[in-house]
């Protein structure tokens, strides 16, 4: 069985950053997929990034070239790095492995 903390978030200014982490225990194995999502107030979850095999990442439209996923040193261990952050970032923010959900983590994008 696999178990899933999401940390990290907080609230930020608009342009700020904020690097979430995802801790996963279990049964995994390091070249596990891993998927980011987020959902904001009033609309659907929506995919925002995902990693798999050793390094390999895509991205939503609305994310590419502001966030980055990354794996940690260990095999338990994601991130997500989110720069250039805007209010329309604000949302809970999942991370996903194996078919687990985390609870989530809250991420504020406001002056």
């Amino acid at each position: 069985q696999v178990q899933v903390v999401e940390s990290g978030g907080g609230l930020v200014q608009p342009g700020g950053s904020l690097k979430l982490s995802c801790v996963a225990s279990g049964i995994i194995v390091a070249t596990d997929a891993i998927d980011w999502y987020r959902q904001a107030p009033g609309k659907a979850r929506e995919w925002v990034a995902q990693i798999f095999g050793t390094s390999t990442t895509s991205y939503a439209e609305a994310v590419k070239g502001r966030f980055f996923i990354s794996r940690g040193n260990n095999k338990s261990t994601a991130f997500l790095q989110m720069t250039n952050l805007k209010p329309e970032d604000t949302a809970v923010y999942y991370c996903t492995r194996r078919g687990t959900w985390g609870q989530g983590t809250q991420v504020t994008v406001s002056s």
